[in-house]
């Protein structure tokens, strides 16, 4: 039997080795350290989330609405408590779910663009909401969906997640007769293409009304989501990133390949299927709620493999978490125009983020294949 080393080597160059102290030796002094620096990044985001916007509140009377429930002038508890914080609330539970759905994929498929939006399962998720809003006429619009409450949001994230995971379960059978990555890559873009000419048709025979209410949720949005939405959302992807956890051991034995993980007597069908369910759980739930948010399962897992130097799962899926709430409250925070009511589209600004890292790996990868 090939030993360890001969079967990572392949996969060491794009998404590394299981090991805690990384190739370089550029790995932070301990994991610990990196996870509490990563929390206070959040932290800090989170504060400055709150206290940004049309109206500027100060960060110190932000933390004492926060913690002391004291009235506060100019209707600032009220901005904060009711509006904003919600939709910082929001951004953390959607920077963790897609960070860690697309440290998964690329574990899963070994290969370093692979994503929630590229692999198609971003537009499966819109397939699902599409058939719920778009169909059955103006009493099924998105507005009609959220006051149904919490039965609602139920059925957003049943159709979301169903969608997602029909795009997955293609392009997983799909893999098992392609074994080259970018051509998973081509092939996964190409399914979310037909899903998204699948929902155009559709819309070109619905109702005004409908179509309408349906381009707003395309945009992306986080502020969307309070009360009741929110409660469902927060539950459905912390049993996604739970799930995600307990598959931390699997995924660092498929890193090194199938034929390894088995010879350690991992059940590679059963891992594929959890993570697959994890990964559509998490995808699909995001994006009933609050929109396709892209960029952000791509560029967070290669920004915390850099920072920490590891391959690691036990290490990257918490790092995951803490960067991708960080980012998904910075992005919130540039939304904001300043000196205006209105905010730009969260997905937009993700892609002005995240397009340039997925750059930097692309090319990152060209230059390491053209040394060797």
């Amino acid at each position: 039997m090939r030993s360890t080393a001969t079967i990572a080597a392949p996969v060491a160059g794009q998404l590394g080795s299981p090991d805690t102290e990384g190739r370089r030796g550029r790995a932070l002094p301990g994991p610990r350290y990196g996870l509490l620096a990563l929390g206070g990044v959040v932290a800090l985001c989170f504060v400055l989330d709150l206290a940004l916007g049309a109206v500027r509140i100060p960060p110190l009377a932000v933390l004492r609405i926060l913690f002391t429930h004291q009235p506060a002038p100019e209707g600032w508890d009220f901005i904060v408590l009711k509006i904003r914080l919600p939709k910082a609330l929001t951004a953390v539970v959607v920077g963790s779910g897609l960070a860690v759905s697309g440290l998964q994929m690329q574990t899963l498929f070994r290969n370093p663009l692979a994503g929630p939006s590229v692999l198609g399962l971003t537009a499966g998720a819109s397939l699902g909401v599409a058939v719920l809003l778009l169909a059955g006429g103006s009493g099924a619009s998105t507005y009609a969906i959220r006051q149904l409450g919490l039965g609602g949001s139920w059925a957003l994230v049943g159709a979301a997640t169903a969608g997602a995971a029909l795009v997955m379960g293609l392009v997983l059978v799909l893999s098992a007769r392609v074994r080259d990555n970018v051509v998973m890559l081509i092939v996964g873009m190409m399914l979310g293409s037909i899903t998204l000419a699948i929902v155009s048709l559709w819309q070109y025979f619905s109702a005004p009304e409908q179509i309408q209410e349906y381009l707003l949720w395309t945009f992306g949005a986080l502020g969307g989501v309070t009360g009741g939405q929110l409660a469902v959302l927060a539950g459905v992807v912390g049993v996604g990133l739970l799930s995600a956890f307990a598959s931390a051991k699997p995924l660092n034995a498929l890193l090194l390949g199938e034929t390894y993980a088995r010879s350690m007597g991992l059940a590679v069908g059963r891992a594929r299927t959890f993570i697959i369910a994890s990964t559509s759980l998490l995808a699909g739930s995001i994006t009933a709620f609050c929109g396709p948010i892209g960029f952000v399962g791509i560029a967070v897992p290669h920004l915390v493999r850099g920072l920490f130097g590891t391959a690691d799962h036990r290490v990257l899926l918490p790092a995951a978490c803490l960067a991708g709430a960080a980012l998904m409250l910075l992005c919130d925070c540039l939304t904001q125009l300043p000196g205006s009511q209105a905010a730009l589209p969260v997905s937009v600004v993700t892609s002005l983020l995240g397009a340039p890292v997925v750059l930097w790996v692309v090319l990152r990868r060209r230059g390491i294949r053209e040394v060797n």
